[in-house]
């Protein structure tokens, strides 16, 4: 079964995306993880408290301790240094804990929240998204924002507090010295304002770029076999080069923009660090300022330095954070595409009869170029219908349309008299089973891979299948049987022998429709009349519609379907378009009649 959509609870209500949907899914979180998160930012503030109390306490030591060479009250504050650091250090360890157990908790349930929107996406919605994209999505985006959420509960909530404590307690301590805050803190200001506004466009072209190295890297791996036949590896090579020198330019451009920013801010810091020192030493020598008044401030602008770093850091982690939550929240806010009547269901009597009524379909949408037009067609329980026509005819097109991979631009395609638009998918595609044009195998036992049809299945049922898919003999031969594992991609397997462990798959399923598209492309003509007659016993009393290139695998169908062009060409027997069909006489000359002809003047 393909997709995976949730209910929306009532007639021609969709999911969208958007504001509400952000606020429904940020929720989810809040609810969840609000209390440690709460938590975690208290065991933040306390240890800013007591990174802040340091060098007030270090202040009196000096002052009213080393000043009047009083060791009591050096041993006295010195006791107090250490309670304080103490405090803080088993608050650091604390935060620590619970932001990397709800960061990596946020995380995983982020990605598996993604994982399942996919899922519920339409086809047409996936369309839009580059494969390569939705894996980088799903892996390095959600990975920067899980990375700003646990900054967040370890330095970047710090760095404000300890920044506006440090100001305060600065303040305090000497007003006439916290002039120069007011100047230098503006100035860092505007150098933050200017790193998110220039970093955001940058870090989004970064993300992009990754989306295409990705993609480059998927689209060689699928076609390695054809890379190494063609001796095309320089040709690759130059090619990712390319996309990864594309990267590189684009990450290095990202991060030399943000470390202009760090240096200035430091730079902006410590210039004020130097005129505390040196106004703090003529207050001194002129008797109106305590040296452990001036050791203070000069901490306090450390601490503000530092926090002020942390603060350009977390801006530049929120620039990236920001340019992968929108990429994510693109998935996340796509439409499901597919809305149904809760209330709706196949009828109890039904055996699979299916009409397509006035049925057209373009792929963007009503103002696209239609791939099918105007399809009138009713296929009936029992009977076994063949698809013809040229590449690009709209056969594979039209038969996506009963599992609901799409739905009509117009007109309606109805299975025993119920519009498929009122049914639930996962109901809807409970009662098909399609064996696609393209062999779709699983990591896994063939066991594993047959079950996909029926995950109940006993093996005598996988077996059973197996027999009637002409696959049971050669799996039999295999060392472990059904029990042989798989690569990738049913890596191991000839073209032909994934293309029967495909067709048990479906057959273990005991549909009411079943649907063959061009899967018997790979086998020879001998295997593909055996899995034929077998099929003309087990596809007694259901609907089967089997989509070929070859007219020999039609010929002998209760009746074909001739498409050309999005359009019904004929519909009829072998002998019926023979004698009216012109789509189809074309056909079967090109494939069949010039054979037949040259033999026969040969003789």
């Amino acid at each position: 079964m393909i997709g995976g959509e949730k209910g929306t609870g009532s007639k021609g209500r969709r999911e969208h995306g958007g504001g509400k949907l952000g606020l429904r899914y940020v929720a989810k979180y809040v609810r969840k993880y609000g209390l440690p998160f709460v938590f975690g930012f208290l065991l933040v503030l306390g240890e800013a408290l007591c990174d802040l109390l340091q060098p007030t306490i270090m202040s009196r030591i000096v002052d009213e301790g080393v000043a009047t060479k009083n060791l009591t009250t050096v041993f006295h504050f010195g006791g107090l240094m250490l309670l304080v650091t103490a405090a803080g250090a088993l608050a650091a360890s604390g935060r620590n804990i619970v932001a990397s157990r709800v960061s990596q908790s946020f995380g995983a349930e982020l990605r598996s929240d993604l994982f399942r929107k996919i899922q519920t996406l339409a086809l047409s919605s996936i369309d839009r998204f580059d494969r390569a994209s939705l894996v980088t999505r799903l892996t390095n985006d959600v990975t920067q924002v899980q990375n700003f959420v646990n900054g967040m509960m370890r330095i970047f909530a710090k760095a404000p507090m300890l920044c506006i404590g440090s100001l305060i307690m600065a303040a305090r301590l000497n007003p006439h010295l916290a002039v120069i805050l007011v100047i230098v803190v503006p100035v860092v200001g505007l150098l933050i304002a200017l790193n998110m506004k220039v970093g955001f466009p940058l870090f989004t072209k970064v993300q992009s770029a990754m989306d295409r190295l990705n993609g480059a890297m998927r689209e060689y791996l699928s076609g390695v076999r054809v890379v190494k036949a063609f001796n095309r590896f320089d040709y690759e090579v130059d090619k990712f080069g390319k996309i990864n020198d594309e990267y590189q330019m684009r990450s290095t451009t990202a991060l030399r923009a943000m470390a202009v920013f760090n240096p200035a801010i430091a730079l902006a810091v410590n210039l004020g660090i130097v005129a505390v020192v040196w106004l703090g030493g003529v207050r001194v020598d002129a008797g109106r300022m305590q040296v452990g008044h001036v050791i203070a401030f000069v901490n306090y602008m450390t601490q503000i330095l530092f926090s002020l770093m942390m603060i350009s850091m977390v801006f530049t982690m929120f620039v990236r954070a920001k340019a992968s939550a929108g990429r994510i929240a693109e998935v996340l806010a796509a439409e499901s595409g597919a809305s149904w009547n809760p209330a709706a269901s196949l009828p109890p009597g039904g055996k699979g009869r299916i009409d397509f009524v006035d049925v057209s379909f373009a792929y963007d949408g009503p103002s696209g170029p239609p791939a099918l037009r105007s399809i009138n067609l009713t296929c009936l329980p029992g009977e076994r219908i063949g698809i013809i026509g040229s590449t690009g005819s709209g056969k594979s097109t039209l038969v996506s349309l009963i599992p609901r991979f799409y739905d009509a631009t117009e007109g309606s395609v109805r299975i025993d008299d119920v519009d498929i638009r009122e049914l639930d998918p996962r109901l809807l595609r409970e009662k098909v089973a399609i064996v696609p044009q393209q062999t779709v195998l699983f990591s896994g036992t063939i066991l594993d891979n047959i079950r996909w049809g029926k995950e109940d299945a006993t093996e005598a049922e996988v077996e059973q299948a197996a027999r009637t898919a002409a696959a049971h003999d050669f799996i039999a031969a295999l060392p472990d049987g059904y029990r042989t594992r798989l690569g990738q991609g049913g890596a191991g397997l000839s073209g032909g022998q994934k293309q029967r462990v495909s067709i048990a798959r479906a057959l273990v399923r005991k549909p009411d429709i079943l649907i063959l598209d061009d899967c018997t492309s790979a086998l020879d003509a001998t295997t593909e009349a055996a899995i034929k007659e077998s099929l003309r016993t087990y596809a007694r009393g259901l609907t089967c519609l089997l989509i070929a290139q070859r007219i020999t695998s039609v010929i002998d169908m209760d009746r074909i379907v001739v498409l050309d062009d999005g359009a019904i060409a004929g519909i009829g027997t072998h002998d019926e378009l023979m004698a009216g069909c012109r789509v189809y006489r074309e056909i079967y000359r090109s494939q069949i009649g010039k054979e037949v002809e040259q033999h026969a003047a040969g003789t």
